[in-house]
């Protein structure tokens, strides 16, 4: 196993849209999606001082999730009220036959912070420079 870090983004028309494409591309980065039936639901909930440390939190908590139920999550329905998420994630226990995980992700963090609407009118991107968030991993090697 060795480490590294890669980037995800969340384009949407809300923040509550743009965190769940967020969680979702966390989600792809670890498994293909398609194959994470949602099983089982959760709900989960998170604080923060403004929105772009709420989107580090709340991926912090869909890792803290994966490891400590050992599941990969594929449905994300966030609810986002004042500097304040509460959502509702689902997928199922990992089955290595279908999910064949590539990576572990061990955490979000961010460097340089800006967020808000980009492109045209309505369409937010919480966003950092040079990326959204930056996810620690572990490269998992198949076989022996």
């Amino acid at each position: 196993m060795h480490g590294a870090d890669i980037g995800v983004r969340g384009f949407a028309e809300t923040a509550e849209e743009a965190f769940e494409q967020a969680a979702l591309a966390l989600s792809a980065v670890v498994a293909d999606v398609s194959t994470i039936a949602p099983r089982q639901s959760i709900e989960v909930q998170c604080h923060a001082p403004d929105l772009e440390l709420l989107l580090m939190s709340w991926l912090n908590t869909i890792i803290y999730e994966m490891a400590v139920r050992r599941m990969p999550f594929g449905k994300f329905r966030v609810v986002i009220s004042g500097l304040t998420l509460t959502a509702k994630i689902a997928g199922e226990k990992v089955d290595p036959e279908r999910h064949q995980l590539a990576v572990e992700a061990k955490g979000a963090t961010v460097t340089a912070r800006r967020g808000g609407y980009i492109g045209m009118p309505g369409a937010w991107e919480p966003r950092r420079i040079p990326c959204l968030a930056n996810l620690h991993i572990l490269h998992l090697h198949q076989g022996g």
